[in-house]
């Protein structure tokens, strides 16, 4: 491209004293043509978040100011930097939202303007890697992935005359522009899944962009199954806006298209019919390869591919599990802040 467009960075940071350094330093190191800044929001933390950010003189730490009634701590945390680009970076054109957790490519941002500029998008958004090392994670993480591929497919995303929206939060790069035109992120400053929700705002006004990554990656470790479990299950029925019918839907789906297959196979085996086997095996089989893609993406064997039915077991008893946090009345919880299911719906 013959310009760069200056670009500012806003990351809400809270409580990530252990990643945020790396964060920060892999967006130092950008190879970027155009101007960079960066605005961390240290949004109320116990840690030394704010110290562990570091100085330069293209960055800017601000402390955040206490939670405002009606918003979400991530959206309020963005809203604060937003505020500050007029004073730190009024030549930005675009701003990258990344969490505190996120290890930038040194030619991530590059690869994001050139995609926003040259295709007139107003959203550029990257599902970064996910950590992939432990049992949970092997066994869960690329299951996660392919779920949300399913939920929100791509091709559909980024046709702009198709009315699906959807977004990575960890790496969104926005058009200023455009957001301010569609008000900013008031708009859904209550709003548990804010990615997707900025997608189909910014969708409102221009085309989006969705895609994934395989260099730029996330620090954030699921060690356990309770790891996991506790980013499902704080929006997984949200996601459902709060309905009983898509809950039943969903599981009555995931039961078919995941569970019954590999059941019938086990039990035509043990009944010696051949015609179930054979047709629940077939079965069993399309819905493996089907998941091999991803398992690839993550460099996981192929036979991973036939533990997605336990995966979407596991999955499906978290999304009963935030429909049961819903109902006893005590929203999401997220790094310490839990939010009442009337406060915040979809």
């Amino acid at each position: 491209m013959d310009r760069w467009p200056a670009v500012v960075t806003v990351i809400p940071a809270r409580n990530e004293a252990e990643t945020i350094a790396i964060t920060v330093n892999s967006l130092l190191e950008q190879q970027y043509k155009g101007q960079l800044h960066i605005i961390v929001v240290d949004d109320n933390s116990d840690d030394a978040t704010a110290e562990a950010a570091g100085a330069h003189s293209n960055l800017k730490v601000i402390r955040g100011k206490p939670l405002q009634s009606g918003w979400t701590g991530k959206l309020w945390a963005v809203h604060q930097g937003l505020e500050e680009i007029a004073n730190f970076a009024p030549k930005a054109e675009y701003v990258l939202l990344t969490d505190a957790d996120i290890a930038h490519h040194p030619q991530n941002l590059e690869l994001l303007v050139s995609k926003a500029v040259k295709s007139k998008r107003g959203l550029v958004s990257l599902m970064v890697a996910l950590r992939c090392e432990s049992f949970w994670e092997r066994l869960l993480i690329p299951a996660f992935v392919y779920f949300f591929q399913k939920l929100y497919p791509f091709r559909l995303v980024n046709r702009p005359t198709h009315p699906m929206a959807a977004a990575a939060g960890g790496c969104m790069l926005v058009h200023l522009p455009t957001l301010r035109e569609v008000g900013g992120i008031e708009p859904i400053k209550d709003r548990l899944i804010d990615d997707c929700a900025m997608g189909a705002l910014i969708k409102s006004k221009s085309a989006i962009w969705l895609g994934v990554s395989t260099q730029t990656r996330s620090l954030r470790a699921y060690s356990s199954l309770s790891d996991i479990w506790q980013m499902v299950a704080r929006t997984a029925f949200v996601q459902l806006n709060h309905s009983v019918l898509a809950l039943l839907g969903t599981v009555m789906a995931m039961v078919v298209v995941y569970l019954v297959p590999p059941s019938l196979f086990v039990y035509g085996l043990w009944t010696s019919d051949p015609l179930l086997w054979i047709t629940a095996g077939g079965a069993y089989i399309i819905m493996a390869q089907l998941y091999a893609p991803t398992l690839r993406l993550y460099k996981q064997p192929f036979l991973m591919a036939f533990s997605l039915p336990v995966a979407g077991f596991v999955y499906t008893l978290m999304t009963l599990s935030s429909a049961l946090s819903h109902w006893r009345g005590r929203g999401g919880a997220w790094k310490g802040r839990s939010y009442a299911r009337s406060d915040h719906k979809e």
